[in-house]
């Protein structure tokens, strides 16, 4: 198989609130916005493949049990706790669990979406 370019596609149900989180909160780069009849589609570059954002998924007040939402979004950064500050002072509430290979930050986009911060010391070990 050859593999040119690998992406996540992502429905939502709070369409404008979750291009709103990716982007304007989490601070991801917009490659491309789609907005025509029927198709809203907001792209985002997510390392080295991208997040495709969509209308027509299911929200959940809080985060989402992994019974329905089986996937996590995990952000590795330098420093989980520098950018838990910047992230909190936006508004994102976040739960620091430090573990003996390293520290996340759990969190949950507008939909209820499982997301993390995980620190990049010792990943892989």
């Amino acid at each position: 198989m050859n593999i040119t370019q690998s992406g996540i596609i992502l429905n939502t149900k709070n369409y404008h609130k979750c291009i709103e989180f990716y982007g304007n909160i989490l601070g991801l780069k917009t490659l491309f916005e789609i907005d025509r009849p029927n198709e809203q589609i907001t792209t985002f570059s997510l390392g080295d493949t991208y997040l495709m954002v969509e209308p027509g998924g299911i929200s959940h007040d809080g985060v989402k049990p992994k019974e329905t939402c089986p996937t996590k979004f995990r952000f590795n950064v330098p420093d989980v706790q520098s950018e838990c500050d910047v992230l909190r002072a936006k508004g994102v509430e976040m739960k620091v669990v430090h573990h003996d290979w390293g520290t996340t930050a759990e969190f949950s986009d507008p939909d209820g979406n499982r997301c993390a911060l995980r620190s990049d010391q010792g990943f892989g070990r």
